[in-house]
């Protein structure tokens, strides 16, 4: 008898030595997935400390950021002297436009051959339009600008500044200094009167005072535009329209045809 309780008894033990080393297992099983939990939970801590702090270093660069910069004045609705500049068509055009120009800018020069042509087709050569040319030479970025303005003022003084301004901007890769007399001798100038002029920097002043007017009326890069009614009698014109960029023909065209229709109203 006490055999067969024996015999009964064995596998019910068994089983339960079993079921402890099944859930020893389990058990060791969970602490070890307990442990990486851990683990990725400090990472988690680890990265939000890391964020929080990039967020207060972002915080602190806003707060010591100066103060925005004041608008730039507007042009619009302002008087702009024209006394003395370079001016292209009739002095009764009802239409004035000032251009803010640099001799070395791109821009300026895809305005020249791609846009200006089709300005003096249209509106120059027909009277309804006068062009006014200001200089703007952007010395940071372009350092050939300023002497080629003086080259154009020094041509200026031989009645040659628009085949000047033309021979510049349709060579701009040959704007340097030791070019300029070169330039000078294609259009014909007296050579030792040009040299002369330019090396005297008799026009640097006058290039400044149109930089200084720019900046005054907004002026900021190049080419810029100021459009307006021409004042009969007058050397200033009324700005009405600015424009900064190498602008389409389409574009000048709808601001000019927009002000001749009104001009006489």
């Amino acid at each position: 008898m006490r055999n067969m309780t024996k015999a009964k008894w064995l596998p019910a033990a068994l089983g339960s030595v079993m079921v402890v080393a099944t859930v020893g297992v389990a058990l060791a099983q969970s602490s070890d997935d307990i442990k990486a939990l851990l683990k990725e939970l400090d990472a988690i801590k680890q990265t939000q400390a890391a964020i929080q702090k990039e967020l207060g270093e972002l915080k602190a660069l806003v707060q010591a950021r100066p103060a925005a910069a004041a608008p730039r004045p507007s042009a619009v609705g302002r008087m702009l002297n024209i006394a003395g500049a370079p001016v292209k068509g009739r002095a009764d055009a009802p239409l004035t436009i000032v251009e803010f120009s640099d001799f070395q800018c791109p821009f300026c020069g895809r305005h020249f051959t791609q846009t200006m042509p089709q300005i003096v087709q249209e509106y120059i050569d027909t009277g309804k339009l006068k062009y006014v040319f200001r200089h703007f030479p952007l010395e940071s970025i372009h350092p050939l600008a300023f002497k080629a303005s003086e080259a154009s003022e020094c041509a200026n003084e031989q009645d040659k500044f628009w085949p000047m301004h033309d021979r510049l901007f349709g060579n701009q890769a040959l704007l340097a200094s030791p070019q300029l007399p070169g330039h000078a001798a294609a259009l014909g100038l007296n050579a030792a009167a040009f040299e002369q002029c330019l090396s005297s920097e008799k026009h640097a002043a006058k290039i400044r005072r149109d930089m200084a007017e720019g900046q005054g009326m907004g002026v900021t890069g190049t080419p810029a535009f100021l459009l307006g009614r021409t004042v009969p009698g007058s050397q200033s014109i009324k700005v009405e329209i600015y424009t900064a960029g190498a602008k389409a023909y389409v574009a000048f065209k709808q601001d000019f045809d927009r002000l001749l229709a009104t001009t006489n109203q």
